[in-house]
């Protein structure tokens, strides 16, 4: 394995912050697609500190524009099928400029992938708050707080008809590995969520893996992932994060 996932290096310095949990995500990515030849992988990234990902995985893409994650990935698999599409994108870049695309890729239910970053900030620009910053989160933008309360991504997918729902947390490199291979599977649109934390922006969300707990969830159906979406709310520290797969429709 370790000769397959180093043909996936490529000679780029890696620029993000010391410690950030990107490198972690980045790992486990290059786990996941080990087994598939890298000339049949086409990635796609948007705008932020997800995005250098591209930089750094030795196959086919486009680093696209801010929000435009989705419609773009949906281009290279219409044009090519056979090819294994992966999108990665941010909380901001997914749920603010995308939302858009997310709703109704989940509707199409293209058969491809997307990989949100959420560190539940816009850490590229200086920290401003996403949809899934908590309520009251100061910023250079708003510095008398967000006033509105953050979106729930899960329940959202959920509701827009996405296939397969997961979320892992970026620091288990074999956890979030081992789902990104079960959506990569997945015949049809697959949503994985990890939430990360961010070393310069919104550190009150930082070490959110104290209330995560994996689950043991063998035949995942809408009721059961509804009651894991509403065990946490994205506002705060409280309840628990359940990590795994939520939910995956039958193919």
């Amino acid at each position: 394995m370790t000769q397959k996932i180093n043909k996936l290096d490529t000679k780029n310095k890696i620029t993000w912050c010391p410690g950030c949990p990107n490198f972690m995500i980045l790992d486990a990515v290059k786990k996941a697609v080990s087994n598939i030849d890298r000339k049949k992988i086409a990635i796609v990234t948007g705008i932020g500190c997800h995005g250098k990902i591209f930089d750094y995985l030795n196959t086919s893409g486009i680093y696209g524009l801010h929000g435009r994650v989705l419609p773009t990935s949906l281009g290279i698999k219409l044009s090519n099928p056979d090819l294994t599409v992966l999108g990665f994108a941010g909380d901001g870049d997914t749920y603010s400029e995308g939302m858009a695309h997310f709703i109704h890729s989940g509707r199409y239910n293209t058969n491809l992938t997307l990989v949100v970053h959420d560190n539940q900030s816009f850490s590229l620009t200086t920290g401003q708050a996403t949809p899934t910053s908590q309520q009251g989160y100061k910023n250079k933008a708003q510095p008398l707080g967000e006033l509105n309360m953050p979106l729930n991504p899960i329940k959202l997918a959920l509701a827009s008809g996405v296939g397969f729902v997961a979320r892992c947390n970026a620091r288990d490199v074999v956890h979030t590995s081992q789902i990104l291979k079960q959506a990569i599977k997945h015949k049809g649109f697959s949503f994985v969520e990890i939430i990360q934390n961010c070393l310069v922006f919104n550190l009150e969300m930082n070490n959110l893996d104290k209330i995560m707990y994996k689950i043991n969830n063998n035949k995942p159906n809408m009721k059961k992932a509804m009651v894991f979406a509403d065990e946490w709310n994205y506002n705060s520290k409280k309840g628990k994060i359940p990590i795994g797969i939520l939910y995956q429709k039958k193919n």
